[in-house]
Formats: C-alpha cells, sequence, structure tokens
C-alpha cells in the first residue's frame, strides 16, 4: 500500500516493522493516519506472512496524540477543502462530528488488540494521549529513558478515560496506580514506568531496535498458530468472569494446536535439542 503518514515493511521472515511517520509534528495522529491505520489493521487481520509487528515513531516522539489543528475541524460546520474524502466531517452537526470521530479512532486500538501478531512498541520522546494509547494497545512496550507517558486528554478538560486507557492502564498496572495516572495527567518517566510494570524495560535509544528485534526474533521460534492462539487467549482472559471460562478456552487451544504439524516439530526440535523450523504460516 502506498501509505502517506506510516510506513509498513514487511520483512521476509514474518517481522512487520510499522513506523508512524509525521515527524514534523511529533507523529500526531491526523485523520489520514487514521484512515491509513484502519487499512493497514484490516489487512493484517487475514496476512498470515506476518507473524510479528515492531511498532514505531519517526523522528522525536513516539506520537503526540490526536493532532489538534486538524480536530479544529470538527467544531465547523462545513468540510473543509481536501477533507471530503473523511466522512465523520460529512455532517453540519459539530457534536456528530465528534462522536463520529470518537467511534472512528478508537477502533483502532481495538483493532490492534484483535489482530493475531503480537505488537512490540519501542517507545521513545512522548507518548501522549492516543500516542500512549497505541503503547497500551501493544503487547509488550520498550522504551528508552527519555521517555514521557502523558494521559493527555484531562490535561485538556476532558475526560481522563480515553481511546481504551481506562480500560488497558488498570489491567497493565493496577486499579490505584491507573487511577492516579488517568486523574491527574502527570507524567510517567521511564524509571517509574519500569518499576510499575509499564514497560518491560528500558534500553538506549541506540539500542532500541535491536531490543524489540530480539523479541521479535525470539517470538518467531514459536509455533505461528500457537503465538496466535496465546493472543487470542490473553485478550479474552482479560474480561472473563471466571477461571473455568478461561480454562475451557485453554483446553481447545491445547487440543487444536496438539493436532497442529507445528507441534510435531516443536517435539522433534525440543527432543533433537535444535531450534524448531516452522513454516511461516
Amino acid at each position: 500500500m502506498d501509505y502517506q503518514t506510516i510506513e509498513f515493511e514487511l520483512r521476509d521472515n514474518g517481522i512487520g516493522i510499522l513506523t508512524l511517520n509525521r515527524p514534523d509534528v511529533l507523529n500526531a495522529i491526523s485523520f489520514q493516519m487514521e484512515e491509513e491505520l484502519h487499512s493497514l489493521f484490516d489487512s493484517l487481520m487475514t496476512n498470515l506472512n506476518c507473524r510479528v509487528i515492531i511498532l514505531r515513531g519517526k523522528g522525536r516522539a513516539f506520537c503526540a496524540g490526536t493532532d489538534l489543528q486538524e480536530g479544529l475541524h470538527l467544531n465547523t460546520k462545513k468540510v473543509p477543502d481536501g477533507y471530503e474524502k473523511y466522512y465523520v466531517l460529512n455532517t453540519p452537526e459539530p457534536l456528530k462530528k465528534k462522536l463520529y470521530h470518537q467511534w472512528r479512532i478508537s477502533q483502532i486500538y481495538v483493532k490492534m488488540r484483535k489482530i493475531s501478531q503480537p505488537i512490540i512498541a519501542m517507545v521513545h520522546g512522548a507518548a501522549v494521549g492516543g500516542g500512549f494509547g497505541f503503547a497500551m494497545a501493544s503487547d509488550i512496550r520498550i522504551a528508552t529513558e527519555d521517555v514521557k507517558f502523558i494521559n493527555g486528554s484531562i490535561n485538556l478538560g476532558l475526560t481522563g478515560a480515553d481511546v481504551g486507557g481506562s480500560y488497558f492502564l488498570p489491567r497493565l498496572i493496577g486499579m490505584s496506580r491507573a487511577s492516579e495516572i488517568l486523574y491527574t495527567g502527570r507524567e510517567v518517566r521511564s524509571k517509574e514506568a519500569e518499576e510499575i510494570g509499564l514497560v518491560l524495560k528500558i534500553v538506549n535509544k541506540d539500542d532500541l531496535m535491536a531490543s524489540a528485534l530480539e523479541i521479535a526474533n525470539e517470538l518467531l521460534t514459536k509455533s505461528p498458530l500457537g503465538l496466535r492462539m496465546t493472543k487470542q487467549a490473553i485478550n479474552l482472559t482479560m474480561d472473563s468472569p471466571s477461571l473455568e471460562t478461561i480454562l475451557q478456552l485453554e483446553n481447545t487451544s491445547i487440543v487444536l494446536s496438539f493436532c497442529s504439524k507445528d507441534m510435531n516439530e516443536g517435539s522433534a526440535a525440543f527432543m533433537q535439542k535444535r531450534k524448531p523450523n516452522y513454516p511461516l504460516k
């Protein structure tokens, strides 16, 4: 696809590199970026050649959140020139524009969880608002020493519950810590982020990609089917009403994966003390 606000490179080994590509505005989320992310994640739903995704931001920051300058268009009755293609703007009532836009952007975070590929977020500089949301919706987060996580909307006179933050953050770091961060909108810097489990580890900026690739390459040594089913199980566990419900899912997953040829290769590799040679799909 010919994207302009993002870049996507799918390597031969199955690692996809997704780059937010608006460095001049700290990768702020524009209407076009929203639509390009929707297009990419829709394609990844059925792309078995891509097994792991690394998400990063180009330039000085990971992502500064929603583009506030473009957001002003949601307050106008007329569709600005050049914006006719964005359906959320094609209504004269500002309230509906805001609501339709919120519905549209929030579905990006749903799709990040629905796709079968684990997402490793490389976070540097600022991760604000929707950018914080990108990090939280990822499966694994590694960050640099200059990182700043900020729940931006509460600082703009809005609610602190935005783009899944009130869902993800309590599950990542616990209710008490999450509540304080969501209520105050204060910065969470690298040392604290690592201590509370918001990120897996802190690395030097020059080592960020190497660290992400190390994790991604480790995931490539696992069964493609097993990895996809594990992400599915994690997603369902986050909302499960009981242990018994999840055990039923896990039991089914184990039996299904047991019937896959991936299991034959994995078992043979384990017994022969070698790395498994799974097919890309």
